[in-house]
């Protein structure tokens, strides 16, 4: 019977304090440890860091196209410079004496030593 009695004591004495807790509750101010001046600075800053990020970001997009279109470029130079080069061979094969010579005869031309002027600067 005690312990009865003693749970009956205790729902007793509970109820009491509930009422008055939830009856009456003191207001308490909530402070914030920012002020609203301080929040502005900080959403100021963060846009702005935000603001750099992206710039940064772009800035280094842009830097990326200008590399790739000089790759491109170097690319091409260097491909007309082999074209070149093989065109060059070609000049430098197809201008030799005896090639020139030996055309000379085809078309019917013969060699006068007599004929020969010596032209000088």
């Amino acid at each position: 019977m005690s312990n009865l009695a003693r749970k009956i004591q205790k729902e007793y004495q509970y109820e009491p304090q509930r009422k008055t807790s939830q009856g009456l509750k003191p207001k308490k101010d909530k402070q914030s440890w920012l002020t609203p001046g301080e929040k502005i600075l900080g959403v100021f800053f963060g846009a702005i860091v935000c603001f750099g990020a992206v710039q940064m970001v772009s800035a280094q997009a842009s830097i990326y196209e200008v590399n790739k279109d000089i790759q491109t470029i170097e690319t091409n130079i260097n491909e007309q410079k082999k074209v070149n080069n093989d065109l060059k061979m070609q000049v430098s094969e197809l201008s030799t004496y005896e090639r020139i010579w030996e055309k000379a005869r085809e078309l019917g031309l013969k060699l006068n030593e007599n004929n020969v002027k010596v032209v000088q600067d």
